[in-house]
């Protein structure tokens, strides 16, 4: 098998782990006039073109449905879906976890390449969280190994939904191997935190993934209700425990641009764009 221009002087692997590498174009070539300022400054700020790569040497992975761009090879799919009952337990999993139904395995020997994205693929050895694995935020799962098992992990109480902005339920990945997540924030933008018997307290949805063995809360700020509303901190989520958790202290960037401020840059934006020159 011969694959010519997967990778040249605009497109290359940048990091590669196991049987996944990162496809990122250095310059969007693909524009025309109506786009090329926009893509322009996009290129300047990282916003750029991603892609996972798999090669497969008699082996498999598990991706997110639709995930797929093109694939060669002699690769097989499985939607791994038993019966209408293992079906029915699969939507509920995926309604619960803002994920796709099926994760497809591929099995076989060749290439495949997922769509392209502008967010983050991040890499992570899922060994490296401890013996219950890793849990990631809703609607990061993006590949993995199949030495990893997909699961989900359930909150210990009812306030992690209304209150913490996680969720009850999240997506749980266990085992060994390497699993692809799909995050808004670059790796170099993540904050690691080892909790070793310790607490950490975040003031908002800023967590990545975690340690499924840390004991995730929603807890008032200070000891009452009113010195929580004094305080203007309200309700913090709290990991105690000993293991990893990696937070995204900036804001996303879906975030801000629904933002009222989002919208008044986006102005400022589109008048600048008249003024000011190329270079």
């Amino acid at each position: 098998m011969l694959i010519n221009g997967l990778t040249n002087d605009y497109k290359q692997i940048v990091e590669q782990k196991g049987i996944f590498g990162i496809l990122e174009y250095e310059k969007d070539l693909s524009v025309s006039a109506d786009n090329a300022y926009e893509q322009y400054f996009m290129s300047k700020m990282n916003v750029r073109r991603r892609q996972v790569i798999i090669s497969l040497e008699n082996d498999a992975c598990r991706m997110e449905a639709g995930a797929l761009q093109w694939m060669v090879g002699n690769i097989t799919v499985d939607t791994d879906v038993k019966d209408t009952s293992d079906f029915l337990g699969k939507v509920m999993k995926g309604a619960v976890t803002n994920e796709s139904v099926v994760k497809p395995l591929y099995s076989g020997t060749g290439c495949i390449v997922l769509e392209p994205t502008y967010k983050f693929p991040i890499m992570i050895d899922v060994a490296e969280w401890g013996p219950q694995g890793v849990t990631i935020s809703d609607g990061m799962y993006y590949a993995s190994e199949k030495t990893v098992g997909v699961g989900i992990a359930t909150r210990k109480n009812i306030s992690s939904s209304i209150l913490g902005g996680e969720g009850i339920f999240n997506v749980n990945l266990s085992g060994s191997g390497i699993a692809v997540l799909e995050s808004e924030a670059p790796m170099t933008e993540l904050v690691e935190i080892e909790l070793q018997n310790e607490e950490l307290r975040l003031d908002g949805k800023y967590a990545v993934c975690w340690s499924t063995s840390l004991d995730f809360t929603v807890e008032k700020a200070t000891s009452t209700l009113a010195g929580s509303l004094v305080s203007k901190e309200g309700f913090l989520n709290v990991f105690r425990g000993t293991g990893k958790v990696w937070i995204s202290p900036v804001a996303s960037y879906k975030s801000i641009l629904n933002s009222s401020v989002g919208s008044q840059v986006q102005k400022v934006a589109k008048t600048a764009r008249n003024f000011i020159p190329f270079g």
